[in-house]
């Protein structure tokens, strides 16, 4: 692999369509990370075109993009090879978890830098995940996989307590909840089996909807990886500290502080771990991230998925060379490299709490929040009037809060600072009921 070039300028940018690469960018309508790919491809005089469901959007990515179902894998494939007979792509991305499996095999069909589907299918689906570490010899906390159409008593019989129940194909900490009793775990039960019903066919696979994972908890420091592949070999891009204990009974992230404050021993340990898991579920190619606990008896593995960080949390990554998450990403699908560093100092976002349930009114304090020494960004993802829903039902943050020091101390300081001059108001949502 060679250097990806530097981004282009704008005098050379100008070149006909057929001098400059195009990217399949596959993304469920309105993901977060849709916009910094296409930023960072034009940055890079990239073409993009987008796959999406979004075909009514107002969003012209979406709008004039490619229309396609994600849940009709074949005939969303059929498109995406008449795109590339019309105009090849010189690379293939996903966004989102939902999307990686349909970017694997359209990869795949173009002779393109891919990891194999099923690969992809294991990093995206917790229970069969569990399945081929422990196969594998991963060290997996105890674990079984629970069929919602069956009755659920004998089920969770002979459970250990406490536990953590987990839709098997939802992302972000969505529907997972802490149990300490088998009442409890019936209850959580209940609840995300209401989640599931809730959610489309597009956004999750029938099956997966079908079964629920139950696995012992474990305690301990948390941590977020985010890596590349480049033909099997993993490489590490940033370790993010979880300073904030994640203790449940729900999981909701909220502070990402780097560089990682911990024994370059124990970050070792980590990337050993993470390199293992790839390898048991044949990960080869793109970015990977990973989420992992730290205990005495040594690192466990939440998750490893197939795709970069969620939300817009890479904005965190300012390379050495320049580059940005995504074009590392972009260099990687079109079989080139950027060689990232990390930078110096300390860098941290905090995914800003949803208070609790109801209509936003206003936030109160942003331009206090902005003025905290190292804060480099206050945003506000979620509209005035909108409904706010928190975990374990709700999906989306309230917004972020981005911010750059010398330390990561000092990154986490203002970040925690900032935070304290928000007041998010919310109103009670009162739902009428329906007239008989």
């Amino acid at each position: 692999m060679h250097a990806f070039p530097r981004a282009i300028e704008p005098e050379r940018s100008a070149a006909s369509l057929g001098d400059r690469p195009r990217v399949l960018l596959i993304a469920p309508h309105s993901s977060y990370r849709t916009a910094p790919f296409l930023t960072a491809a034009q940055a890079l005089g990239i073409d993009v075109l987008v796959a999406s469901e979004g075909k009514h959007s107002l969003v012209a990515a979406y709008a004039e993009g490619l229309h396609i179902r994600h849940e009709n894998k074949d005939a969303a494939l059929s498109s995406i090879l008449r795109q590339a007979r019309l105009r090849p792509f010189a690379g293939v991305i996903a966004t989102d978890d939902t999307t990686t499996e349909l970017a694997a095999l359209a990869a795949r069909a173009l002779g393109l830098p891919h990891n194999d589907p099923q690969a992809v299918r294991l990093a995206r689906r917790k229970d069969l995940a569990r399945r081929r570490l422990a196969q594998a010899g991963v060290p997996v906390p105890r674990h079984r996989r629970i069929d919602l159409s069956r009755p659920l008593a004998p089920q969770i019989e002979g459970q250990s307590f406490p536990c953590v129940l987990k839709p098997v194909g939802l992302s972000a900490s969505r529907g997972v909840i802490r149990a300490d009793s088998p009442r409890q775990l019936l209850h959580a039960c209940g609840r995300v089996q209401r989640i599931l019903a809730s959610i489309g066919a597009s956004q999750s696979e029938s099956e997966a909807r079908d079964y629920l994972l139950v696995e012992e908890f474990i305690p301990g420091a948390e941590v977020a990886v985010e890596g590349m592949l480049y033909g099997g070999c993993f490489e590490r891009l940033a370790i993010f500290d979880k300073p904030d204990r994640l203790d449940g009974p729900y999981f909701e992230e909220t502070y990402y502080i780097t560089p990682s404050r911990l024994d370059r021993s124990v970050q070792a340990d980590i990337i050993g771990r993470i390199t293992e898991v790839c390898d048991a579920y044949a990960l080869r190619e793109g970015p990977v991230h990973a989420e992992c606990r730290i205990n005495e008896d040594g690192v466990w593995i939440l998750e490893v998925a197939a795709r970069t960080i969620g939300g817009l949390c890479s904005r965190l990554f300012q390379f050495g060379t320049g580059y940005s998450l995504e074009q590392v990403v972009l260099a990687h699908a079109m079989g080139q490299r950027a060689e990232a560093k990390s930078g110096l100092g300390g860098a941290g976002v905090l995914m800003i709490p949803t208070p609790k349930a109801g209509i936003l009114r206003r936030v109160e304090g942003v331009t206090a929040a902005q003025r905290v020494p190292g804060i480099e960004q206050v945003s506000i993802e979620v509209r005035e009037g909108y409904e706010l829903v928190p975990l374990p039902e709700g999906s989306s943050y309230l917004g972020f809060i981005f911010a750059r020091a010398g330390t990561a101390e000092q990154a986490e300081s203002a970040l925690r600072a900032a935070h304290a001059c928000l007041n998010i108001v919310v109103a009670p949502l009162w739902k009428g009921e329906v007239a008989r």
